[in-house]
């Protein structure tokens, strides 16, 4: 077991102020200390419908995230379709549902629950390409095709057709459809798939028109690119750190080169834009595997460092249960919700942890990332976040062996770590 030291702070106030943001966008309040949760419609429940996600409201509640972020709900393309049902990805109609989940009424009614139980519901929303078959492929100049007129595609998703961004009228329509989403359905906002393989201007008009409907937009970006961050996003993914999570794991890496990338990756950008930490998703669980293939008896480990570093963690449906086993991604492959290791404890406690200590809050909220010397810096990353009033003093092993460090901090807890365990952590409140 990871040692896990958490003392309740019960008394602690932080004061946000415009000044501290200057011209910067503002990013909704409750991004401050917000956990994000992904759902695959589909293979939640047995049914695969958000009636019967609904149902799970509670539980989730219960878990202590804010922030549901739905896999693409709508219909998916028939022509060139990969497996039985297709990829949620190869979007038929922006502004219709996907049947297999139910009806726009049915999706209406799971925001409407959401929101009245506290949640914030976000959808994906794939901008950069549709179905060979999308009701817009009658367009043809919409699209981007090779010399003989075909639909280009990326990479090997051969079941889409790339959008061409040059072409007003599909710009225009795309807002629109956005539009629809935030005006009929009451959503808080989207996470953008490939949305580093879009134009800025193009999130930026987009944003600011939504804005008009919902100030609070709330925008993610599948992207680790800093000029998606001046205009357009709150958060975008940290990948390199996820990448670099997966290597200290696998003995190929260690915890200075952990160092070097977080406070890289915190310096390239904006200090207000806000990184997702993750050790799985939806991509990263179908094809590189869970968290346990990549990370081992690290990911216990790894899963506790997203919630204290500066922004903002994620949890992919199933890893509260321990879920270990690849999701098939073009067939219906639910979720076993009994799976022995059940890890809905270590996450619960992780969330309230959050939110109990201002000094973990996002970027431009929470304390920043200090670095604490010790005599092992190859193994063991430490660190504290300050704010007035809370102080968090994190120690990890970042390796699978035993380490003795010594630190260079007057704390009295530091002082008396005399061994930390492969993989330990300690996480100190003051």
């Amino acid at each position: 077991m990871k040692s896990f030291y958490y003392l309740l702070i019960t008394s602690l106030c932080l004061l946000f102020t415009a000044s501290c943001r200057q011209t910067v966008p503002l990013h909704p309040d409750w991004t401050a200390d917000a956990v994000m949760y992904e759902v695959n419609i589909r293979q939640f429940t047995p049914e695969g419908t958000f009636d019967a996600f609904a149902h799970h409201l509670p539980r989730l509640k219960d878990l202590g995230v804010d922030v549901l972020w739905l896999m693409p709900i709508h219909p998916i393309g028939e022509v060139e379709r990969k497996g039985s049902l297709g990829s949620y990805y190869a979007v038929k109609d922006y502004t219709a549902v996907n049947p297999e989940f139910g009806t726009l009424d049915d999706f209406k009614s799971l925001v409407t629950t959401a929101h009245e139980m506290g949640f914030k519901l976000i959808i994906d929303w794939v901008a950069n390409h549709t179905s060979p078959d999308a009701v817009w492929s009658e367009h043809k100049d919409w699209y981007r095709t090779d010399s003989l007129g075909n639909f280009e595609i990326q990479y090997d998703w051969t079941d889409i057709a790339q959008l061409d961004f040059d072409n007003q009228d599909m710009r225009r329509a795309m807002i629109d459809a956005m539009r629809f989403w935030v005006a009929e359905t009451q959503i808080d906002g989207f996470r953008c798939d490939v949305a580093w393989n879009i134009p800025v201007d193009f999130w930026e008009a987009a944003v600011t028109e939504i804005k008009a409907i919902k100030p609070d937009l709330f925008m993610l970006a599948e992207a680790e690119e800093p000029p998606l961050q001046q205009k357009a996003f709150d958060v975008y993914y940290a990948w390199h750190l996820h990448h670099v999570m997966n290597q200290i794991a696998q003995g190929e890496a260690d915890a200075n080169e952990f160092w070097i990338a977080c406070t890289e990756m915190l310096d390239r950008f904006p200090p207000y834009a806000i990184p997702l930490y993750f050790t799985s998703n939806h991509d990263e669980n179908s094809w590189q595997g869970t968290e346990f293939e990549r990370m081992g008896a690290a990911a216990r480990t790894f899963a506790a460092l997203t919630y204290v570093l500066p922004g903002m963690p994620l949890i992919y449906n199933g890893q509260e249960s321990g879920f270990d086993r690849r999701l098939l991604f073009f067939e219906k492959d639910e979720i076993d919700w009994t799976d022995p290791l059940d890890f809905t404890p270590f996450y619960r406690d992780l969330n309230q942890l959050r939110k109990d200590n201002p000094a973990l809050y996002s970027q431009g909220q929470g304390g920043k990332l200090v670095k604490i010397t010790n005599s092992t810096p190859a193994a063991v990353f430490s660190f504290e976040r300050a704010v007035t009033g809370n102080k968090v003093v994190a120690v990890f092993n970042l390796s699978a062996q035993p380490q003795v460090p010594s630190f260079e901090s007057d704390d009295p807890e530091l002082k008396a770590i005399d061994c930390l365990e492969p993989w330990e952590y300690k996480l100190f409140i003051h």
